[in-house]
């Protein structure tokens, strides 16, 4: 086995990448958004088989390294979450919970730290201006297509710096 700091890292997002949230989406419908009723569906997402197929197949090379737009106060959950789906353990950047920047940002912003010591070999993610973004500054990305886009994340990520 290769010594784990020489590995390059293999990073993916979680909302609609790895979990499905499509059953949680309604909170984001309303006005205002229920955020906590939102996070608090969460351990209830079904995995996603396309993103948990990469993740499986990524870890024979690669360091696994989750990055979500989710806040911290999640973590527990996020952390039982990946554990439930047999994923590798690996280290989980999540958004303080006072931060509101956009996704793309924080993303981005980690990514950057990151590849200061590390080869990044891949981003997978669905949002699409997060995939932009790490394109532009150089890095491999694979856009996570495999659920129907929600415009309420969207917004959630995007705008009101949420997830």
């Amino acid at each position: 086995m290769t010594d784990s700091s020489k590995r390059p890292l293999a990073v993916f997002d979680l909302d609609n990448t790895l979990a499905d949230t499509a059953h949680r989406q309604r909170f984001l419908e309303r006005t205002p958004r229920d955020w906590d009723a939102f996070f608090a569906a969460a351990p209830d997402d079904p995995a996603i088989p396309e993103g948990i197929a990469l993740v499986l197949k990524s870890a024979e090379e690669c360091e696994v390294v989750y990055l979500t737009g989710r806040p911290e106060r999640c973590r527990r959950d996020t952390l039982d979450w990946l554990a439930a789906q047999g994923l590798p353990e690996g280290r989980v950047f999540m958004r303080r919970n006072d931060d509101r920047r956009p996704a793309r940002r924080t993303k981005l912003e980690i990514l950057r730290r990151l590849a200061g010591t590390r080869d990044i070999r891949v981003l997978v993610d669905d949002d699409e201006l997060v995939c932009e973004d790490a394109e532009r500054a150089g890095f491999t990305v694979v856009r996570a297509r495999w659920t129907a886009p929600s415009a309420e994340l969207e917004v959630a990520q995007e705008r009101e710096g949420r997830t």
